[in-house]
């Protein structure tokens, strides 16, 4: 909105230029963003107290957990709304994948809110089915990938980290692929949000990497010289990866050991889903499993221990999935295993940064 408001008067002082930089309005995005959501943030923890959507806790999960019962859930909400108002504030609104990513983000948000509100109410404590829960996410990601297919610069190769020469072409299977890449995504960030900024701090730094690789996906002239696949308008992502990257830094703020508040399956389901469509975008999708590193980690500990236990007739590989949990099984604090998952998603950010020369 500001691009269009003020960017024109350029001709009237000089200055009002700087709106037509994409990263001038990436970081403005991100600090407007961060601002806001701090500012808003205790009213909403407030607000969520008086309706009592307090976070419901398993009874089979960690002892320790127990003491989170009732803390205020679903700010994910808070999350979105900051996003996509920010993102609309800052970015340039005729562009397509501006529409196509907050479309997304609302769509994944909604299940993620059916399914909390469920969890919440009396009636139901176990929230949306896994089946009805997958069906509206295969739905939406179906959606994309055929507004992304039908588009007549849609390219369906694929860009492999590394292997800058090789860049296989799945035609019309390339919307079952992108359902897999945003669905796996959003159900792999889900399984992640277990403790206190877990979740928040691989969603900063995945998103901070897309960031860089949105801008120079769409920047000609670099994608170019950095034998990247050049995609067209994808620059502006960058900016709503500053919007997601500034709220999220915003919901960290209160969402740190000890959390006053939780994103919900509204802000998990939505992250994923988004982070999983500008990969498909931005035509960097196996790099979403190295930078997302920690997201993949924990979905793939869930899916051994399920199929070990099925198999083995009731024994287990780790003391309790998603593998966050063993270690505090293992007697590890929970800060302890926050950060220093943090700083196994830094690694992974850095060595994806890293394949931006190594092709």
């Amino acid at each position: 909105m500001l691009y269009h408001f003020l960017y024109p008067l350029n001709t009237l002082f000089a200055g009002f230029n700087v709106f037509r930089y994409i990263t001038f309005r990436t970081i403005g995005a991100a600090v407007t963003a961060f601002l806001f959501f701090v500012l808003v943030a205790p009213a909403f923890i407030r607000y969520t107290r008086k309706l009592q959507l307090g976070q419901v806790i398993r009874d089979d999960g960690p002892e320790t957990h127990l003491q989170k019962e009732g803390i205020p859930t679903m700010g994910g909400m808070l999350i979105i709304f900051t996003i996509i108002n920010t993102t609309l504030l800052w970015t340039n609104l005729t562009n397509r994948y501006v529409w196509v990513i907050l479309g997304i983000t609302l769509w994944f948000g909604s299940i993620g809110a059916i399914d909390d509100f469920r969890k919440i109410s009396v009636q139901s404590s176990k929230g949306l089915s896994a089946k009805g829960k997958l069906f509206l996410q295969v739905i939406g990601a179906l959606l994309l990938g055929f507004i992304l297919y039908s588009h007549p610069n849609f390219d369906g190769h694929l860009s492999v980290p590394f292997l800058k020469a090789l860049r296989p072409d799945l035609g019309w299977f390339y919307i079952i692929f992108a359902i897999l890449v945003i669905v796996g995504a959003s159900n792999a960030v889900n399984l992640t949000d277990g403790l206190d900024g877990l979740a928040a701090g691989p969603i900063i730094i995945t998103g901070s990497v897309y960031l860089v690789f949105s801008y120079l996906a769409g920047h000609a002239v670099l994608a170019d010289y950095l034998q990247i696949p050049y995609v067209p308008g994808a620059g502006e992502l960058a900016v709503y990866c500053g919007a997601l990257v500034g709220s999220s830094l915003g919901f960290l703020w209160f969402n740190a050991y000890p959390a006053q508040m939780f994103m919900g399956d509204v802000g998990s389901l939505s992250m994923g889903g988004t982070l999983g469509t500008i990969a498909i975008i931005t035509k960097q999708e196996i790099l979403l499993a190295i930078v997302g590193g920690i997201f993949v980690m924990e979905a793939l500990s869930v899916i051994i221990q399920v199929g070990f236990f099925k198999i083995s007739g009731g024994r287990r590989v780790f003391l309790m999935a998603p593998f966050h949990h063993h270690f505090e099984k293992k007697g590890w604090a929970e800060p302890k295993v926050v950060v220093r998952f943090w700083i196994i998603s830094i690694i992974l950010g850095l060595l994806a940064l890293a394949t931006i020369k190594l092709r």
